[in-house]
């Protein structure tokens, strides 16, 4: 079901603090909390006595209390007090996951804890550019499956009709590319001499038409990395000088819970008006409206897959990049499972 063998985002920075968060990730139900030192911990949220939820305990001096019957937990899931005796029996302890905290996010490791290495974490190069500010890091909840959020993004035509009051555009009839490379998948639309969108409009002044670009870029297990802008026409921006215009990267990820829902991580940044803390309150909200509609769509659509199980659906051109990004973390979990080295895309 799930490629475990990577990162995923458990919760943003400023969710976690000293108390007790729990998350259920890839089916597992997971305790997370921040030491006295400020560092991350992940444990199994499992007492090992009776099974009862560790983050419905207590926690003092990084240490967890069970509040069923008081078994004692550090952050390292080892079981270090049980009371009315002195020895703590075999099988006490807990799992413990690798976690880091960077770009704003906390990140956990559910595969095999030698394999966490923390270069894989995704770039977000975004989140500490000194040319660019973070308008927004999010978390949403989402009921449904995972890959809904890669169709979905992978997909530039369904924003003529899904996102008319913010970034729909007449784009459904131009062509877009799609690049497929090792461990990832490219949609590339470039709408030439148009009027800009609505979220462009409430967000930079232009002179006329503008081009537009959408280039949506997937790598595995869930990431899709959105770069959207609009430039005056004729300056340049097909040439790589998007200067005279604005540019917006979004990070979006899906960190599935359970089967048939999905903690749906979102961020966003720009390079233009750095400074300006309003526009960054304006930014959110738009981004948030827009973000809201593809959280309807993916559920209506996970309902529909489960009210119409005798049906076939058929495909689109414009479905072949996100059926590709299927293939491939399909690809990836089988691979996983058979201890069989990767198969390039």
């Amino acid at each position: 079901m799930y490629l475990r063998n990577c990162w995923y985002p458990a919760a943003t920075t400023e969710e976690l603090g000293p108390h007790l968060l729990a998350r259920r990730i890839l089916e597992e139900p997971i305790v997370l909390f921040r030491k006295e030192n400020k560092q991350p911990v992940a444990i199994e949220d499992r007492c090992s006595h009776r099974f009862y939820p560790l983050s419905k305990g207590d926690l003092q001096n990084d240490i967890i209390t069970c509040r069923y019957h008081g078994l004692e937990f550090d952050f390292s899931g080892a079981c270090v007090r049980v009371p009315g005796q002195t020895n703590i029996p075999l099988g006490a302890n807990v799992r413990s996951y690798p976690v880091a905290d960077k770009w704003g996010l906390l990140w956990i490791w559910m595969g095999e804890p030698r394999n966490a290495d923390e270069t894989l974490i995704p770039n977000l190069w975004t989140h500490d550019h000194p040319e660019w500010r973070i308008s927004m890091i999010d978390r949403l909840d989402v009921d449904g499956d995972y890959r809904l959020l890669a169709d979905n993004l992978l997909d530039p035509s369904h924003v003529a009709f899904l996102h008319k009051t913010t970034l729909g555009s007449d784009v459904a009839e131009i062509p877009h590319e799609t690049e497929v490379f090792d461990e990832g998948v490219r949609v590339t639309r470039w709408t030439i001499n148009k009027p800009a969108a609505p979220i462009f409009t409430r967000l930079h002044s232009f002179n006329g038409n503008v081009d537009r670009w959408q280039i949506m870029t997937f790598r595995l297990p869930n990431f899709v990395e959105v770069d959207l802008g609009s430039c005056d026409t004729g300056t340049g921006a097909q040439n790589g000088d998007r200067s005279h215009g604005i540019e917006m990267r979004s990070y979006n990820i899906a960190t599935p819970c359970k089967n048939g829902s999905f903690h749906y991580f979102l961020t966003h940044a720009r390079n233009y008006a750095l400074d300006n803390s309003e526009l960054s309150k304006i930014t959110r909200e738009q981004v948030l409206t827009a973000v809201a509609e593809d959280v309807e769509a993916m559920e209506l659509v996970h309902e529909g897959f489960a009210r119409h199980i005798d049906k076939k659906e058929i495909n689109t051109r414009a479905d072949g990049a996100g059926l590709r990004a299927r293939r491939m973390v399909a690809q990836a979990i089988e691979c996983e499972q058979s201890n069989a080295p990767a198969v390039p895309a």
